[in-house]
């Protein structure tokens, strides 16, 4: 910790700067799985998966399409064989919102009937994944996440 005075009360302030840890907090890794981003990000994986599961509850599609398919947005971990900078590509196209976002406002849009189960199970995925801690990955290696970042 820096300490300085303060110019108006002549009392001394305590800065933390950036580098700096709690005295608990043994490393960065461990700094910023305690921030409030990656709380942030965890919680907004829970809420989608649950929306999404719900979503598909009541719209009344099938459980075994769900359990079939629930996993299969990590087939694109398949693009790792091209490199790390091909499969970090590869895995976060298929771990973005916006796809299957898309997919699902264009299945009601053309009346497409499996595109909005599709897209549920898709969106249920990723929420999942980010209620777990597995993150959108950087080019350097499949374990650097976003959610590291935080």
């Amino acid at each position: 910790m820096n300490a300085s005075v303060s110019p108006k009360t002549n009392s001394p302030i305590t800065i933390e700067t950036p580098d700096e840890q709690p005295a608990n907090v043994k490393n960065l890794a461990d700094a910023r799985a305690l921030s409030m981003p990656a709380a942030l990000l965890h919680l907004e994986g829970i809420a989608v998966a649950v929306a999404a599961v719900a979503l598909y509850a009541v719209g009344g599609y099938s459980w075994w399409l769900f359990a079939l398919l629930i996993l299969g947005p990590d087939l694109a971990m398949a693009g790792y064989a091209f490199g790390p900078r091909v499969g970090a590509v590869v895995y976060n196209t298929a771990h973005t919102y916006a796809l299957p976002v898309a997919l699902g406002v264009a299945g009601l849009l053309t009346g497409w009937s499996l595109a909005l189960p599709l897209a549920l199970i898709w969106m249920a995925h990723i929420g999942i994944d980010r209620t777990l801690g597995y993150g959108l990955k950087y080019a350097d290696g499949f374990k650097h996440t976003h959610l590291q970042e935080c």
